[in-house]
């Protein structure tokens, strides 16, 4: 695998280029296109989309029924193909041209010298500051067709190009670039014939617009171009006219921009001087795993009966360039959490209310809707994230429902290797917030069973294994169940998604299990985020409470259940099992994407590898930005996929819990269904083939 190139990894280069117009003169405005064509090609991008008409210009009126124009455009194609005869892109310009005895507004593809089809414009408006229907048809009825041009390169024996609204290019070499070109109008209308070709399978959908300008448009545009890509489950790529446009009554922007399912990839500056060019990498891998998770999409196309459509397959061979190209497009270093403040602070504010209100409902259906029924909340708090967060969840629940916030009763439970710190934070937590708490020291149960199981450690010798570690979450757990039976109440797990991927957690009796898991379908790296929320927003309503909460950001993530000896670090849960940061982000892409482990590490390179490249999110501890090369996402990795498959048995048993974040659960019963003893041979045989150790 050629690793660091992007369309081994599932993407494609699309270019979305404005430039000045040269009004009625094609050739100047060929000569122009192919000049960024070559920088396209320069770039290394696979399909260079221009605006509506720009062979001639838009705004010329009746100039567009002159022979002496429509012949220069019909020399401006075949100038175009000869002089791009020897660049990767897939270029597709706007042209005026003559098919049979009408005009049509067209959007002409052309590769490597070849003119491979022209789709013409299906919906003509002829309203407001609209005439079109006065030079132009339309091209709905047009499916099937073939334009005629001997003398174009590209055309058959017969001298016949397809034409019509119906045409698919499909690049043979790179899998899943499948594009599909319609023009302006063609996007405002409640079916537009580029919905028609993604569900026939096309993944990378053109519009060449014109689009004069007025107050409000531009974002009328991102509105359709976002939803259509969001729809279609493709890439949208949106070019309009720019600068030498008429501006006799209108006025031109040249707005660039590029979607992908919903997400903006790029966007360029409007009104500029010069051309300009939104380059992205489309996900096509993205587009294609979406696809086959939705079945309902599938569905729609042959309810719509898009195969009896007959959208004609026109295929290419693009010989996309190899090496490291970069990576045009954002990589979030936590997918789980946006960069963006206003983003991030709505996405804590859906996560936090999505728990709360889950235990609401759960406090409800156990007390019949009787608020004097309600069972206790019992938890185990520990000082650490988890713990507190769901404890905060807890006490809101209880403020909503009308409850004392003493129906929650937290216990901390202090072992072998618990910090003074840890335990403080716990205490003045639990104060803070007026729940009832109590203190119930594990140890001595601990010493007793050890000394029982016949282990080193009940006699007092430092033999601290697995046994050790799992007698202290086993007790802690079978103390919080006994006295849930005890106080008539439920006890709140604790653990996060991330910890239930790696399987870091005690099955059965011990922290895996729960009556109600409120923090499953969170993963580690939001929790800190949530917490600063709650502080931010003063959800609690208390200063003292928000100020405990803000030490507790500060406590390294750690089980507390080996004693560090003098001089030494604390146990530290990512010394053990690697940075929560990686595993989050191969969870993401695992299990919302679908991705192989060496497009994984190739994202997480781009990511991670630069601390001063990119956003972080905001309130994001300093000290804690880092980087990672390579072999450091290559090492964690596969601990990740070890631990993934290895601790599946634990996911199977899992207890109800809200699913939380778009990147999915991996609760049994929703998001992630898998058999316990699958293997992850083939996924790690994948990351060592696939993936340089540097």
């Amino acid at each position: 695998m050629d690793f660091r190139n992007v369309y081994a990894h599932g993407f494609a280069r699309v270019a979305a280029c404005t430039l000045p117009v040269a009004l009625a003169d094609p050739a100047e405005n060929a000569r122009r296109i192919v000049e960024q064509v070559r920088a396209c090609h320069d770039d290394g991008v696979a399909v260079a989309l221009f605006p509506e008409l720009s062979l001639s210009g838009y705004a010329i009126d009746d100039l567009l029924l002159q022979d002496v124009l429509l012949d220069a455009v019909d020399d401006a194609v075949v100038a175009i193909a000869e002089a791009t005869a020897g660049l990767t892109p897939l270029v597709v310009v706007g042209a005026p041209l003559r098919h049979g005895h009408r005009l049509y507004n067209c959007a002409v593809a052309i590769h490597r010298g070849s003119v491979l089809g022209v789709a013409p414009k299906a919906y003509l408006p002829t309203y407001r500051e609209f005439y079109e229907k006065r030079w132009f048809a339309a091209g709905t009825g047009q499916e099937g067709q073939f334009l005629v041009r001997a003398g174009w390169p590209g055309a058959d024996a017969d001298g016949e190009i397809p034409f019509g609204p119906d045409l698919l290019f499909t690049a043979d070499d790179v899998p899943g670039l499948v594009v599909h070109a319609e023009v302006c109008e063609d996007l405002w209308v409640p079916v537009p014939p580029s919905h028609e070709a993604a569900l026939a399978g096309a993944t990378v959908l053109l519009n060449l617009s014109a689009s004069p300008i007025t107050v409000g448009r531009a974002e009328d545009r991102h509105l359709l171009a976002r939803s259509a890509s969001a729809r279609c489950n493709a890439a949208y790529v949106y070019a309009a006219a720019s600068a030498g446009e008429s501006s006799t009554d209108l006025s031109w922007d040249g707005m660039t921009m590029a979607y992908e399912m919903g997400d903006l990839l790029g966007e360029s500056e409007r009104f500029p001087e010069g051309p300009r060019r939104t380059v992205v990498d489309v996900d096509l891998d993205r587009l294609r795993q979406e696809r086959i998770r939705q079945g309902s999409f599938d569905d729609n196309a042959g309810a719509y009966s898009a195969d009896d459509a007959g959208f004609r397959v026109v295929p290419f061979r693009l010989r996309p360039p190899g090496g490291d190209l970069g990576l045009r497009r954002v990589v979030d270093r936590f997918p789980f959490v946006p960069d963006d403040p206003a983003r991030l602070a709505l996405d804590c504010y859906e996560a936090y209310n999505i728990q709360v209100s889950a235990l609401e409902q759960r406090m409800r259906a156990i007390g019949g809707g009787d608020p004097a029924r309600m069972p206790r909340i019992v938890i185990g708090v520990s000082g650490g994230l988890d713990s507190t967060h769901a404890l905060i969840v807890a006490v809101k629940a209880c403020d909503r429902l009308g409850l004392p916030r003493t129906h929650v009763l937290g216990l901390t439970m202090p072992g072998f290797a618990t910090s003074a710190g840890t335990k403080d934070n716990a205490i003045h937590l639990m104060e803070s917030l007026r729940i009832e708490w109590d203190v119930v020291d594990i140890r001595p149960l601990a010493t007793q069973m050890l000394r029982d199981l016949g282990h080193p450690a009940g006699d007092g010798d430092e033999v601290y294994d697995v046994t050790f570690e799992n007698v202290q979450a086993g007790l802690r757990t079978d103390v919080l169940f006994r006295t849930a039976n005890h106080r008539g109440g439920i006890v709140l797990g604790t653990g996060d998604l991330s910890e239930l991927a790696l399987g870091w957690c005690t099955y059965g009796v011990g922290d895996q299990m729960s009556h109600y898991g409120v923090n499953a379908g969170v993963p580690k790296t939001l929790i800190q985020h949530l917490i600063r929320w709650v502080v931010s927003s003063g959800q609690l309503g208390d200063d003292e409470a928000g100020r405990t909460l803000l030490r507790i950001l500060d406590t390294e993530i750690s089980p507390e259940l080996v004693p560090a000896r003098e001089g030494e670090r604390i146990q530290s849960t990512q010394d053990t099992i690697g940075p929560y940061a990686l595993h989050d982000f191969t969870l993401f892409h695992v299990l919302r994407r679908g991705y192989r482990p060496s497009k994984i590490a190739f994202l997480a390179e781009h990511a991670w590898r630069d601390v001063a490249v990119g956003e972080w999110p905001p309130g994001y501890p300093e000290r804690d930005r880092t980087d990672y090369d390579l072999a450091t996402v290559r090492h964690w990795m596969q601990v990740f996929l070890k631990r993934f498959f290895a601790n599946q048995f634990k996911r199977s048993a899992l207890p109800n819990g809200p699913k939380v974040v778009a990147g999915g659960s991996l609760s049994p019963r929703g998001d992630w269904r898998m058999p316990s003893d699958a293997s992850a041979a083939a996924w790690l045989a994948e990351l060592e083939t696939n993936v340089p150790e540097s």
